[in-house]
């Protein structure tokens, strides 16, 4: 048995054919990808297809327990891409006909050949809890009756997705490409031919987890930032110029992390390319910043320096000024606690500029923050808030001042429109992280910007629980279920609590909830929104459908909407 670990860029031609026989083990997490994962693959690819026709597409790397000469693979990494890239291939293929249909089909179950031994059989099989599933509506092309499902009917969250997705690829398939069979074609041929994984193949799990440890690691390992300063420190025509300019981006590294230098360069690549990355750092930054900026000493006292003092301080909110330094800080920790860090290229574009003009700098990141917030809460994808930044740089890149403030940091009416109707929906459906982001972005504004926040221990609850017993008080104030449905997840009806307490009081009546589920050993909450709740005497329609117009309200007036 060869006991070397082996690895070769592929086609997903050749990655989904009858040379890779892939199974995730059981142990491997369900799979988790979600509509934003999703639509991110399918923009890109799509965006790459239209834009580029010679060259092709990489789509990172899988991890497998492969013996040298059989086909059996065992993921250890790359589930999730190979499984959206089957549902994708297997969404094509079921807008198709005849011939075509077959064909494509290929790439999706093993149609067997006696003559060479193979026997029908997926290119993919799942875990064992989704294996018949996805087998039966996704590989078998089954698509009417999948989206047909009820969400009920779904056994967990991997079917969940699976089903989610499906629509999401089947849609963006219909908007994209139509009645276009050869504009279509051209894109089959674009993802088998010109689309790459890297396949890293080892026999056994011992070397395959180690392999894929050491793909994930963030050690010390050769980074694009280091081919980087070995190219434009060894321009310099002196040793003694190269010892000064060396040890300034050294000092720059150490200030802000191995980690967060390497974003800084990609932060630097995004405010000079103002689009998504469609490769490699190195290659991107050669290629956006590098062109422009080729005098080593203009990049780093020019560029580097000046964005590497505003990356920390927007990353520690440490902005200091003789006025409104509070105001910028305070907007600083709510932009990072959103889940993603786009916003930060146009924020270091504008601080680098104006960081000496504090009410102006107070303004523009409190449009900022809701400006962030709002893409957070709308669940805007990668894709569509790097097209927004990439407005808001355009804009700070012309003059602009207090009198003249930048007016692409503003929510446009069509953003304003989304933000309300999220905000009138049901809250408790949105994923924690927007979720609970909202809650406390409304407490703070309720309290007046008062209170601190320690989201490792926040749940949000329910006030009129989502289960009312037909004798209790919560029938007597609710007696309509479709009232109690309309209105039970949305923002009136929420809580932030410190920590999850005895699941059984979720659903006592009211006066006792409050006493047992709602307030703290000191017998107050730590939240203003839940210390109003504390002062109702009762929770009725009434009650709620006021609360809802007064946090609205309170949101319209901050944020400005």
């Amino acid at each position: 048995m060869s006991k070397k670990i082996s690895g070769a860029e592929f086609p997903l031609a050749k990655i989904f054919s009858s040379d890779f026989e892939y199974l995730i083990p059981s142990y491997q997490r369900p799979y988790a990808w979600t509509t934003d994962q999703a639509s991110e693959l399918f923009d890109d690819l799509y965006d790459f297809f239209r834009s580029e026709e010679d060259e092709g597409y990489f789509l990172g790397s899988i991890v497998l327990i492969k013996e040298e000469g059989s086909p059996k693979a065992e993921v250890i990494d790359g589930q999730q891409r190979l499984t959206t890239l089957t549902i994708l291939l297997a969404a094509i293929a079921a807008q198709l006909e005849g011939e075509d249909r077959g064909t494509l089909s290929q790439y999706i179950i093993e149609p067997g050949n006696k003559f060479a031994g193979l026997e029908p059989k997926p290119r993919l099989t799942l875990r064992e809890k989704d294996r018949e599933f996805f087998t039966c509506y996704v590989q078998r092309l089954a698509f009417n009756d999948l989206l047909a499902l009820g969400t009920a009917s779904l056994e967990n969250e991997s079917q969940k997705n699976i089903q989610a997705n499906s629509q999401l690829l089947i849609d963006r398939l219909r908007t994209h490409f139509g009645d276009s069979s050869e504009r279509l074609g051209d894109f089959i041929s674009f993802l088998l031919q010109r689309c790459f994984l890297v396949a890293v193949s080892t026999p056994s799990q011992k070397s395959a987890f180690r392999v894929f440890s050491v793909m994930n690691s963030r050690g010390l390992d050769l980074q694009p930032t280091d081919i980087i300063k070995a190219d434009v420190i060894g321009k310099l025509s002196t040793t003694s110029e190269q010892e000064i300019y060396n040890e300034r981006w050294e000092d720059m590294e150490v200030d802000l992390g191995r980690a967060g230098f390497n974003d800084l360069f990609a932060y630097v690549r995004m405010i000079h390319a103002k689009e998504k990355a469609k490769r490699a750092l190195l290659e991107e930054f050669r290629n956006h910043v590098l062109t422009q900026v080729s005098d080593t000493r203009t990049l780093i006292e020019g560029v580097l320096e000046p964005y590497a003092e505003t990356l920390s301080i927007l990353r520690e909110s440490h902005y200091v000024a003789e006025t409104d330094a509070d105001k910028v800080n305070r907007s600083l920790r709510w932009l990072n606690r959103i889940d993603n860090s786009d916003w930060v290229p146009p924020a270091m574009v504008f601080l680098a500029d104006h960081k000496n003009e504090p009410a102006y700098v107070a303004w523009f990141f409190r449009k900022l923050e809701r400006l962030a917030a709002y893409m957070h809460i709308c669940a805007k994808n990668v894709n569509q808030r790097i097209e927004r930044y990439a407005l808001l740089i355009a804009a700070l890149q012309q003059p602009h001042d207090d009198d003249n403030p930048v007016q692409a940091v503003e929510l446009t009416d069509k953003e304003r429109s989304d933000m309300r109707r999220i905000l009138q929906g049901d809250i408790y459906t949105l994923t924690a992280r927007r979720r609970n982001y909202l809650m406390l972005r409304l407490d703070s504004f309720v309290s007046d910007g008062a209170a601190t926040y320690d989201p490792t221990v926040l749940t949000i609850e329910h006030v009129l629980p989502q289960t009312v017993t037909s004798n209790s008080r919560w029938a007597e104030w609710w007696p309509e279920s479709e009232m109690r449905e309309q209105w039970v997840h949305r923002l009136a009806n929420l809580v932030p609590l410190n920590k999850r307490r005895n699941s059984q009081a979720q659903n006592y009546d009211f006066k006792r909830k409050k006493d047992a589920y709602f307030r703290g050993r000191s017998n107050v909450s730590s939240y203003a929104l839940t210390s109003q709740v504390l002062g109702e005497d009762q929770w009725t329609p009434e009650v709620v459908q006021k609360r809802q117009a007064d946090l609205i309200a309170v949101l319209a007036d901050k944020w400005e909407f």
